[in-house]
């Protein structure tokens, strides 16, 4: 069976009008049916385009990034329809296949970091991590969230500084989430002299935590003697604050307990060097 290009090319060679005409005819019901792929195909594909919007909408996913993946898969569509139209009329499409195949292979050897990136892109973006507002902690930054893109993700600290981290950083290293949840705790640890009446120490960290309203009943406080220190008694008070909350809890409790010890004489101890000088005069 002669192929359908070189046949048409011989024709046109050999100025065969008469032949170029009952080619045509005669390839005419592949050619309407090639048509009739590329319609319908198309239509399908932009039909599949729209459900995939609507199960990543259910799924969540940011809204920035769903025009951008509906592109993708229906243009990744409509090339497979046309490939198959191709087919379908007699022309052999294994090599456009291939010059597509070795197009895209050396794009993503030329591309690699880029490729990486994008693709971590769309892992975060799909499975959301974190989102934007979240405060997280990535290679020992912390931060909260203002942008997530396809290739980097931005992050403004504490401090105000703007910080561009590549999504691919993200997505292969440890990330810690500080507000995915309603609530933590605090962790706090307060250093009372040996000579402190322990029990005291504790209602007096107890009231501090008790007469402020952003520290939860409920979860109850924690406070325990966690360690006896070379040179102190270390109280452990551990306190439960909705996440949005935590930064002023913490400022409060450092900043109330110091007073309140204070005011309950009891001695927060400090590191002491003692000297000891010898008189050794006498000796040679």
């Amino acid at each position: 069976m002669n192929i359908y290009p070189l046949n048409l090319e011989t024709l046109i060679r050999n100025r065969d009008y008469e032949g170029i005409k009952a080619l045509v005819i005669s390839k005419l019901p592949l050619i309407v049916g090639a048509v009739i792929i590329v319609v319908v195909g198309f239509i399908i594909a932009d039909l599949f385009g729209k459900l995939f919007v609507k199960a990543l909408r259910a799924k969540g996913t940011d809204p920035s990034v769903h025009n951008f993946l509906r592109t993708m898969l229906v243009f990744m569509l409509k090339v497979l329809v046309v490939l198959t139209a191709l087919s379908s009329v007699g022309i052999n499409v294994n090599s456009i296949i291939a010059a597509l195949g070795a197009t895209g292979i050396a794009a993503g050897l030329g591309l690699q970091d880029s490729v990486k990136q994008f693709a971590s892109g769309i892992t975060i973006l799909i499975n959301k991590p974190f989102k934007s507002g979240d405060f997280i902690e990535i290679e020992n930054v912390c931060g909260n969230v203002t942008e997530i893109k396809i290739m980097y993700t931005t992050m403004v600290t504490l401090d105000n500084k703007r910080i561009l981290v590549p999504n691919s950083h993200i997505t292969s290293n440890n990330l810690i989430n500080y507000t995915a949840e309603n609530k933590r705790r605090i962790d706090l640890v307060y250093s009372i002299s040996y000579d402190t009446d322990i029990a005291k120490a504790k209602k007096v960290l107890q009231e501090v935590t008790r007469n402020y309203d952003l520290v939860l009943k409920n979860p109850a406080p924690v406070i325990a003697v966690i360690e006896h220190g070379s040179g102190s008694i270390n109280l452990a008070c551990y306190v439960w604050v909705y996440s949005k909350d935590y930064w002023d809890v913490l400022y409060y409790m450092q900043e109330n307990v110091k007073l309140a010890f204070d005011k309950n004489s009891i001695t927060i101890p400090y590191e002491q060097i003692d000297v000891h000088l010898s008189n050794d005069s006498g000796k040679n």
